[in-house]
């Protein structure tokens, strides 16, 4: 066995990374890679999307095994061959897309592969467990529900208190506040700051620098799988952070101001909703009598808590639901019938689960790329498919889309959340002749990926596409959005002029409080 590695105080780091590589056929996931996580830090982990954050995170928890390089933990040498190896090891990890059993509810989730989950036991007392749990960590959820009703954010919020339950000593959180609202962030940061307060440690992966800012010690950025610095926070700027990533300065643009070429604004709505109620399965009202006109050449932002509405909306906008009462227009005329229906009619959709909902994750690239496309020419259209065709449009997808890989036949699963993301986005824009429609669209993008996917809806709008986008980043919203609709409890609370409104307004909205709201539902001039 190794000798202890120690800091120049004694204590040795928790974890330990000397020169770890790890290679795919024809990529460079982690190259020569040094990093050290010490008791009682937080450290911030950067990159651009398929930089090896995440690789390099499974790696440590077992998920993957090194290709040279050794792992160091507590100053000893180790070795996971699993992840139950590394979670015995006190190393437990909430990983960017979810790890959640979809027919199980809440509680089972929790205690599911726990050994301190009573052999014989009940759902009554497996619920009750939860509810302590979840109120000792400050993440409400609802024991009794199950995972495949639950929207993202609420996946994720178990996902975290699944991790914190096993307390463990590292806990490494791969995009952990992507679909948090601020409350839920503040309430994730103060946990994270007790854990630390205890002597543990904590590895964040995020794209969000104002965050890495708030809660960590030490940040490590990495670029084309290497490490190219680690400095103290306290030195640091979000400018400098994010030119550490890319390589270059980010340049900041005003995306409300338009192309001199621009399209006006439509005179009539390209969507009209009119008293739009949604009931689940259930029967329970999950969108309460909605009348909203949204228009071509103009952003649409939609603001709310998690499971307020929104996932409900966008399956509205998007075809895959039909109301249970009210109207849906497209263009002036009646909506087609079903997704394929909407797509046909210029519709495109960014979801919000798109490894799940957007992409068939075992299937290569290409198929995925060719999805939308593949009933006509030059993909198809008669009773040949043109495997080359396919190719060639994936091609040009991943080109535009800025997105590098040695093989469009492999899984698209293997790319990271990031490129996945990217793809998506411009599948999906190619599509979309008269809609648009973006569920967290910036959710696991580096910040280089964020501006130009911000680019690209600013370009739809001039183009005279209409655009909505969903985003619990208020920033985002207020940035992008030329309107701003707030829903809470299903119901849409306002519409507001983004010119005028702020995130102090909007907050009171989301939370069911109209006190102070000035309401704007014209269309644009």
């Amino acid at each position: 066995m190794a000798d202890p590695v120690t800091q120049s105080g004694g204590t040795p780091p928790v974890l330990q990374l000397l020169g770890v590589s790890k290679y795919f056929p024809g990529v460079i996931a982690n190259e020569d890679v040094n990093l050290d996580v010490r008791p009682g830090e937080i450290l911030g982990l950067l990159g651009e999307n398929g930089a090896g954050k995440s690789t390099l995170m499974n790696v440590v928890t077992g998920i993957y095994q090194a290709d040279a390089g050794e792992i160091i933990l507590d100053g000893y040498g180790a070795e996971f061959a699993t992840p139950q190896d590394a979670i015995r090891a006190g190393i437990g990890m909430v990983h960017q897309h979810f790890k959640l059993v979809p027919a199980f509810t809440v509680a089972e989730n929790i205690h599911l592969g726990w050994s301190e989950t009573p052999k014989r036991t009940s759902r009554a007392v497996l619920e009750a467990r939860t509810r302590e749990l979840s109120e000792h960590f400050g993440f409400p959820v609802d024991p009794a529900a199950r995972v495949e009703t639950l929207s993202a954010g609420e996946q994720q919020r178990v996902e975290i208190l699944r991790v914190l339950s096993r307390q463990a000593r590292l806990l490494i959180l791969d995009e952990p506040t992507a679909v948090l609202t601020p409350q839920e962030t503040r309430e994730l940061f103060t946990a994270l700051r007790a854990f630390r307060a205890k002597g543990n440690a904590v590895i964040i992966i995020s794209h969000k620098l104002d965050e890495v800012m708030e809660i960590t010690d030490r940040v490590t950025v990495l670029r084309a799988g290497r490490n190219v610095g680690t400095w103290a926070t306290a030195d640091c700027s979000a400018n400098m952070l994010a030119a550490s990533m890319v390589g270059h300065d980010i340049q900041r643009q005003d995306l409300h101001a338009r192309s001199g070429d621009a399209v006006p604004v439509s005179t009539a709505p390209m969507i009209s909703l009119r008293d739009v109620t949604v009931r689940n399965d259930q029967n329970v009202v999950t969108l309460s009598d909605v009348t909203l006109d949204i228009f071509g050449g103009e952003i649409f932002g939609v603001a709310g808590v998690a499971g307020n509405g929104q996932r409900e909306l966008t399956e509205i906008l998007t075809g895959l639901i039909t109301p249970s009462a009210g109207t849906v227009l497209l263009d002036g005329q009646a909506a087609p019938s079903g997704a394929a229906g909407f797509a046909k009619a210029g519709v495109g959709h960014i979801p919000q689960d798109r490894l799940n909902s957007a992409l068939a994750p075992s299937l290569g690239i290409t198929d995925n790329m060719a999805v939308r496309e593949y009933d006509r020419a030059p993909i198809g259209g008669g009773v040949l498919y043109r495997a080359a065709e396919a190719h060639a449009l994936a091609e040009t997808i991943a080109e535009v889309a800025d997105v590098t890989t040695p093989d469009f036949s492999m899984p698209v699963r293997n790319l990271s959340g990031g490129n996945q993301q990217r793809l998506v986005a411009r599948r999906e824009m190619r599509i979309a002749r008269r809609l648009l429609v973006a569920a967290y669209p910036s959710r696991g993008l580096d910040i280089g990926a964020i501006a130009s996917m911000h680019r690209y809806f600013a370009s739809l709008r001039d183009e005279g596409v209409a655009v909505v986008i969903v985003s619990e980043d208020l920033g985002e919203l207020l940035s992008l959005s030329d309107r701003i609709g707030v829903l809470c409890g299903g119901r849409m609370m306002a519409v507001l002029d983004s010119a005028t409104a702020d995130s102090e307004e909007i907050g009171l909205l989301m939370g069911g409080r109209t006190s102070g709201a000035s309401v704007q539902t014209e269309a644009l001039t």
